[in-house]
């Protein structure tokens, strides 16, 4: 089967699933695993590189609210490839190709692919879609692996934190996961789930719902004891970076803590990885209880710089 990835999730999962032999072409922004970055990329961005967070924020809003994508398809490229199989997405218009652009070009092409949509909200979702793109590729006996081993990790975090919350183990943390500093964003979709696993209690996100535009007041109302910075499309060290533009505002918070993770590996994009992000926050919140995840930890944010 020939498969067009034009979601990073999606290509993550691919690979994970063991049908990286399968994929012919991906996105500009599919990163991992690192021998998706040698295949066809079927996108760019019409966003220009190097805006301020500000200015990135303004773009997008412009070009959203005029009705036009973020994002151009390669539909020449696409029709060399000949896809059996394209996955696209309708969750998030600042992500990835239009979902109705993305079925247009396909019902152009001479291959005439089935297309399929990842549209998840919660992480009982994200798994799902594994399933989904599991059965759409045909191997759904490696699907069915996959899933089982993340439902074991997730279980292994749960009886780590067991006492966590029990009126004699050790508190849930309020924690802020902050997706974006300015505006200030604070995460929705699956990130509260996840914060709620790892043994914290999130009262700003809300479970399945968007992402949402805060403010540095109803953050500093929360009382939170641990920040999470994971700006969209950065790394842990671009966003601890950029963390120090903000240092004033984040100190106000009063948190003891403050953490910046890889949003694109393990919260902002809705693959496997995901559990690699609990484990990660799980680790930060409860490190007494918790071993270093194999992914490794999130950075401390000196705001002293």
């Amino acid at each position: 089967m020939r498969i067009a990835s034009l979601v990073p999730s999606a290509t993550e999962i691919l690979f994970a699933l063991g049908l990286g032999e399968d994929v012919v072409a991906v996105t500009h922004e599919c990163d991992f695993p690192p021998e998706a970055t040698d295949l066809p990329q079927l996108t760019r961005s019409v966003i220009p590189a190097g805006l301020a967070p500000h200015e990135i924020d303004a773009a997008v809003r412009a070009n959203v609210g005029e009705g036009r994508s973020l994002y151009e398809l390669d539909e020449e490229l696409l029709r060399e490839e000949e896809p059996d199989l394209i996955i696209a997405q309708q969750l998030c218009d600042v992500c990835a190709v239009s979902f109705e652009d993305v079925r247009a070009v396909a019902e152009r092409l001479p291959s005439q692919p089935r297309v399929i949509s990842l549209d998840p909200a919660t992480l009982g979702e994200v798994l799902a879609d594994i399933r989904t793109v599991a059965s759409a590729a045909e191997a759904e006996s490696a699907g069915e692996a996959l899933l089982q081993d993340l439902a074991d990790r997730i279980d292994d975090v749960q009886i780590s934190l067991r006492d966590v919350g029990a009126p004699d183990g050790p508190a849930r943390p309020a924690v802020a996961a902050i997706e974006w500093l300015d505006p200030p964003f604070v995460g929705g979709h699956w990130v509260p789930q996840m914060i709620e696993l790892a043994g914290g209690a999130d009262f700003l996100g809300m479970p399945g719902e968007r992402s949402r535009e805060s403010s540095w007041d109803e953050l500093r109302a929360a009382e939170p004891e641990v920040v999470v910075l994971m700006q969209c499309g950065y790394n842990a060290a671009g966003a601890a970076d950029e963390a120090l533009d903000y240092a004033g505002d984040l100190a106000r918070l009063g948190a003891r803590a403050i953490f910046a993770g890889d949003a694109s590996a393990y919260f902002s994009r809705p693959g496997p990885r995901l559990i690699d992000g609990v484990e990660q926050l799980a680790f930060a919140l409860h490190p007494e209880l918790v071993e270093e995840p194999a992914s490794g930890r999130m950075l401390d944010v000196d705001l002293r710089g």
